[in-house]
């Protein structure tokens, strides 16, 4: 089976193709293009690079949130038109989960805790127990909390009981971001860095899901934005439905 996997929750973002039960490519940009320069291009010269197209793809699948709004609607219509082109099914998968799942091997029987900087100053969390997947592929991680957003400190206040007693990997460019405020809580505090980029985790969290008969026709993958749009807020502020 060959999957093409694409991240655009951040800026930088990234892309893996998956094939046989291995990533074979992983990408990631640093140009400083924006994504909607950038794609569908990067996909294609990623599929080019071992000698596939688009309709060489069996699955696909994409990050579905949260991170930039701009980001996610680009990069889920751009995994939404190759899929409907090729007539082949998507896998939406959560960004915090897969950060969860990168996090695990290095959280043997602990917590991880996956921060996405969320803008203003706040984060996108979610909490995860190891427990039994430590040294694994993530597939056991239990979701303690998540996924929700605020600002750092009152994340960290908010998970005081569910973390007494153990220890807590901090994985995402939120907590590298806000270090500061994970010193401030606890000088030894463990934090991923750099943050490995997600696409690798997202085609072997859809591998998996799609096995289990989970992966769903192109218009049925939904964004996971955990903080309304703008465009929503502003509507509400001004009491109307337009």
């Amino acid at each position: 089976m060959l999957i093409l996997a694409l991240d655009t929750t951040t800026r930088a973002g990234s892309i893996a193709l998956w094939r046989d039960g291995e990533v074979i490519d992983c990408h990631v940009d640093r140009t400083g293009r924006t994504h909607a320069e950038r794609l569908p291009g990067d996909l294609l010269a990623a599929l080019g690079r071992h000698g596939h197209v688009p309709a060489d793809v069996d699955l696909f699948a994409v990050a579905a949130g949260p991170g930039s709004f701009t980001g996610l609607r680009i990069g889920i219509a751009t995994i939404q038109g190759l899929a409907f082109a090729h007539n082949r099914a998507v896998v939406g998968v959560s960004a915090l989960e897969a950060l969860l799942w990168l996090g695990a091997p290095l959280a043997a029987g602990e917590l991880v805790a996956a921060w996405i900087d969320a803008q203003r100053r706040e984060v996108f969390s979610a909490l995860g127990d190891c427990g039994a997947s430590a040294g694994g592929d993530g597939a056991g991680v239990q979701l303690v909390d998540g996924p929700s957003v605020g600002p750092p400190a009152d994340t960290l206040a908010r998970w005081t009981s569910l973390c007494a007693g153990r220890h807590v990997w901090f994985i995402g460019d939120g907590a590298v971001n806000y270090r500061h405020v994970l010193d401030a809580r606890d000088p030894a505090c463990h934090l991923v860095e750099p943050t490995p980029p997600l696409a690798p985790a997202v085609a072997r969290m859809a591998a998996r899901r799609a096995a289990s008969g989970e992966a769903t026709p192109p218009h049925a993958v939904r964004p996971l934005y955990v903080r309304r749009p703008d465009a929503e807020l502003s509507r509400g502020r001004h009491g109307t439905n337009a």
